[in-house]
């Protein structure tokens, strides 16, 4: 455990490096996806399809990585972490957002195999809901409220 201590901050920049490269992944997938459900040609659907597929891995292990530094850094001072409501807050949006998340899996899957039903409308709408999660998961751990 000593170990955490000494080396908080360099778990610490590496966490929001990875959350940052994360939510580049969560923005960009759904406009991926509000273009595949406008386009009515076939090769352009294909195309996006496999941009989607990549992205999607591509983002995933960051989301990995910025869940495991988070939860060391929580380890490094466990004392203080257990009972800060702040960050029961902000785990609960971490799981709003980890399901957000899986859902890009399934979007990705249903575009891959041309089962999407829904309109471009949705997915416009759909890529906002993580704007407001980074901002909440943001003000939680600045402001640390509660």
């Amino acid at each position: 455990m000593a170990w955490l201590y000494e080396h908080v901050l360099w778990i610490k920049s590496f966490h929001i490096f990875f959350m940052v490269c994360w939510f580049a992944g969560i923005f960009y997938l759904p406009r991926l996806f509000v273009n595949h459900a406008m386009t009515t040609e076939p090769a352009v659907a294909d195309q996006l399809a496999i941009m989607e597929r990549k992205l999607y891995r591509f983002m995933t292990p960051f989301a990995v990585l910025t869940v495991l530094l988070g939860l060391a850094l929580m380890a490094s001072a466990w004392d203080y972490y257990r009972s800060a409501a702040w960050l029961h807050a902000k785990i609960t949006l971490v799981v709003i957002l980890i399901a957000y998340h899986l859902w890009c899996g399934k979007l990705v899957a249903e575009f891959a195999a041309g089962t999407n039903r829904r309109s471009h409308v949705f997915y416009r709408w759909f890529n906002e809901f993580p704007v407001f999660l980074l901002l909440g998961i943001v003000l939680l751990v600045k402001l640390r409220p509660f």
